[in-house]
Parts: C-alpha cells; sequence; structure tokens
C-alpha cells in the first residue's frame, strides 16, 4: 500500500480538533472519506493512532509518537515545494511578499489594495505561511517583503541591523473565550477558585506565540494557565475557543466579528492585552523595480526604521 499525502494531513487535523466532522469539515471532504483515509493510514503504519469514543477522538501513544513526525514531514514537503514554485517563479512575479497566516487572511488583501493597482503591476505572488517559514524565505532571498505581526522586544530570526522596516499597522492581543450560561467567559483568563485556566497556545514556529513569550509576567506564562492544547495557526485556535476548550490570545482583527456575534467575550481585563504593531521588512538582496515603488510609496506615509549600519 502506498501512502498518501493526504492521509498525513487528515491525521493532523483530526490530531488538532480531536472530532471527525469538524476535522473532515477542515479537510473540505465527507466524514465517511475522512474516516477511510485516517483508517487507511493506521493500516498502512500498522497500529491504531486515535482511541475513538462518543466524545470524539484522542491520540493514542503511537500516535502522540507520530505527531510531530507528521507535522516535520508536510512541512519539509511544503517547503521542498514552495522552493521549487520560488525558483520557477523568480523571473515571472513582479513582487514576491511572504505573509504569516493571520495577516494574509485579515489584513493583507486591504492593506495592499490601497497600495497598489493590482491589475496594472503584473504578477504578484503571496506566500502564507508560520513566522519561522516566512523569515527563511526572506533569509533566502525568495521574497521581496515579509509582512508580520510585531512586538519589540520578541524573538526573531532576523537582524534588524540588516533589514530595514516599516510599521504598517496596529492590533492588539486580547485574551477570548466562549460564554459560559449566564454569558460569562467560560475560561477566565486569570482562572476561576485560584486554579489554572486552561490555555489555548501557540507553538513555537508562531510569530504570535514569541510574543507573548517576550512579555514574561504575562499572565498566559504564568502558573495561572495550564496550555491544553498548540498549534501555529491563530485560525486553529479562534475555532477551539468558540468551541469552548480554552481562552486564547487571538488578534482583535481575526476575532472582531466573533466579539460582535457573541460567539466569544473577552476573558480578562484591557491589563491582559498586549499591543502589537504590523510590520513591513524588506529584503536587501531581493529587489526589482516595482518593490522599489512600493517601498517609496509606503516609505512616504509611515514611520520607517532603518538599519543601524
Amino acid at each position: 500500500m502506498t501512502m498518501d499525502l493526504d492521509w498525513l494531513r487528515d491525521f493532523i487535523a483530526l490530531a488538532e480538533h480531536g472530532n471527525f466532522s469538524r476535522a473532515a469539515d477542515a479537510r473540505h471532504v465527507t466524514q465517511p472519506a475522512f474516516s477511510r483515509r485516517v483508517r487507511a493510514l493506521e493500516d498502512w503504519i500498522g497500529t491504531p493512532l486515535f482511541t475513538r469514543s462518543a466524545q470524539g477522538a484522542t491520540l493514542t501513544d503511537a500516535g502522540h509518537a507520530f505527531h510531530p513526525e507528521a507535522l516535520d514531514l508536510v512541512a519539509s514537503l511544503d517547503r521542498a515545494r514552495r522552493t521549487s514554485l520560488a525558483a520557477a517563479e523568480h523571473q515571472t512575479a513582479t513582487l514576491a511578499i511572504a505573509a504569516t497566516h493571520a495577516l494574509s487572511f485579515t489584513f493583507f488583501p486591504g492593506w495592499i489594495g490601497q497600495h497598489i493597482d493590482i491589475g496594472s503591476l503584473g504578477k504578484l505572488n503571496l506566500l502564507s505561511d508560520t513566522m519561522e517559514a516566512c523569515e527563511q524565505s526572506m533569509l533566502s532571498g525568495e521574497v521581496h517583503f515579509l509582512l508580520c505581526h510585531w512586538r519589540e522586544g520578541m524573538k526573531a530570526n532576523l537582524n534588524r541591523d540588516k533589514y530595514a522596516s516599516l510599521a504598517v499597522g496596529r492590533d492588539v492581543l486580547i485574551p477570548v473565550s466562549a460564554r459560559d450560561e449566564r454569558g460569562h467567559a467560560k475560561w477566565p483568563a486569570q482562572g476561576k477558585f485560584q486554579l489554572p485556566t486552561r490555555l489555548l497556545g501557540y507553538s513555537p514556529s508562531s510569530g504570535l506565540g514569541r510574543i507573548l513569550a517576550s512579555v514574561s509576567s504575562h499572565p498566559a506564562n504564568g502558573e495561572t494557565s495550564k496550555t491544553v492544547f498548540t498549534s501555529h495557526l491563530a485560525a486553529t485556535l479562534l475555532a477551539m475557543a468558540r468551541d469552548g476548550k480554552g481562552v486564547a490570545w487571538l488578534p482583535l482583527s481575526l476575532v472582531g466579528d466573533a466579539l460582535r456575534r457573541e460567539e466569544l467575550v473577552r476573558a480578562g481585563p484591557e491589563d491582559f492585552d498586549v499591543a502589537i504593531e504590523i510590520c513591513l521588512f524588506r529584503s536587501p538582496e531581493c529587489r526589482n523595480r516595482a518593490a522599489d515603488a512600493l517601498w517609496e510609496k509606503l516609505a512616504g506615509t509611515q514611520p520607517t526604521c532603518m538599519p543601524t549600519t
């Protein structure tokens, strides 16, 4: 039997959602087809990866061991594909921009439309990925720009003495949770009855996770929080928070609609908020006329953080 890459993506989705129906929806397949593919992967490996129950699906010991390997394998294959595509498209793309997942969805479409006429630009290539992968694309000279959330003091793989940057927007990380029967946060950020709250956290490859980690005194890093789930995708944490699985610090730009619809509520005071910037970094090596024109236009209206050397 030949292993199918979709089986790995199905496995990762089920591990994240813990429910066959939600995982199948996330993978845009029917639940019977999704279940067959998960079973096919287990048959290929030779052991069950999930314990199935009326409450959902949980990883077996074998599943826990396989999970990081599956993540690494899918990430490696995606990276190889991007590298190949980047080599093929480098000559035809007028602009190549790497953006973190959350900003690709919430910020980039409106922002880029304000500053360039895409119809007259030529080809614009947007790479949407984790902060870590976007940094690697910048370091490898694959993209002209990197768009990401930023906060001074956060861990970064880019040397800010080398890469010029612009602050192009502002956002804020706020604690959110599903509502309880009284309309209050089901999982308040400070915990109930002096017990740790259930935290939905970010994986190390996430830029938002690095930002929270940089604020050492923040409740998300203290003993009042117990991390029960991690993901590099803010959208996944949003879905888990909406489903009542815990509290997550998410960008207001991402959760604003859910708050207005009362699908989520604030889970802590504004003192728990983390103000962040939306920054555009520029590659010093990957440059062309279109990249120069966009930078000059933005620099004329935004504060610039230039290299110190």
